[in-house]
């Protein structure tokens, strides 16, 4: 008996120690916007974005890795024929060969002919998540990406920041153009050979592909493919690797390069 009335004293000691430590608490978690500035890294390819060569890309980037941009010299076969088969050489000549340098000087006056822009994209994470909505560009340093519900996401470029907010959250978070993948759409100017890396320049029957490298972006470096009708040249698609590895694809349709936007579509509210 003695030693049960001991056992019930200690519990009640116990029970009073820890009645007096403070309880634990859980840690509070921040909302955050649906879509974070990462995923708009991904997304937004021209640095395209979203992807300006300054002093700073200078430095922080490694030389460029040699890439011939020139035409591949005649093979033996396309060398001038004998007199007597000019014809049959005419006849049976290849195509001209595929010049990677041409590719990117239609790639630049693509994007330099649009001071405007209105479209509709349709984004696809590195999760498959698929959301849409509406592109805007007023060049240069204007933009905005307005997301589709159920997204409660915008993003808007004024000319020196870029804007994301969330509509539901209501919540805004700011940062500097050059800091973002959207650089390159918004610059007055774009030439892929001198303002980035490029890495490689391939064709097929159903894309012209450019892929460059940004290395000023916020989080570190990301790989741009860009992808262009073969025939009109017109930009189809983009797709960013970010630092991590994760992949983001966005796809253009219905764009418009003579309708104007509205400039209060840029607007962000300090």
């Amino acid at each position: 008996m003695k030693l049960g009335r001991k056992r019930q004293t200690q519990k009640c000691h116990m029970s009073r120690l820890t009645s007096r430590l403070p309880q634990r608490q859980r840690p509070q978690m921040k909302h955050k916007a649906a879509v974070p500035l990462a995923a708009l890294v991904r997304a937004f390819f021209f640095s395209v974005t979203t992807l300006t060569a300054t002093a700073a890309f200078a430095e922080a980037s490694p030389p460029r890795p040699p890439m011939d941009l020139n035409p591949p010299a005649k093979s033996a076969a396309q060398q001038t024929a004998p007199s007597g088969k000019k014809a049959v050489a005419a006849t049976n000549a290849d195509p001209a060969p595929f010049n990677p340098y041409t590719a990117i000087e239609k790639a630049n006056a693509y994007f330099n002919g649009a001071a405007t822009m209105v479209g509709d994209f349709v984004q696809v994470g590195a999760d498959g998540r698929r959301s849409e909505g509406k592109l805007y560009v007023q060049r240069p340093g204007r933009l905005r990406f307005e997301y589709a519900q159920p997204a409660s996401l915008e993003v808007v470029a004024d000319g020196v920041k870029v804007a994301i907010r969330d509509r539901k959250l209501s919540t805004q978070d700011l940062y500097f153009i050059q800091q973002t993948p959207l650089k390159f759409l918004l610059k007055e100017k774009i030439d892929l050979a001198k303002d980035t890396k490029v890495l490689d320049v391939t064709n097929d029957a159903n894309n012209t592909t450019i892929v460059i490298e940004d290395g000023t972006t916020l989080g570190g470096t990301s790989k741009i493919r860009l992808m262009f009708d073969p025939n009109t040249f017109q930009l189809k698609q983009w797709l960013v690797t970010d630092p991590q590895g994760y992949d983001t694809l966005v796809s253009l349709y219905n764009v418009d390069f003579k309708e104007k936007p509205d400039p209060s579509l840029f607007n962000i509210n300090y």
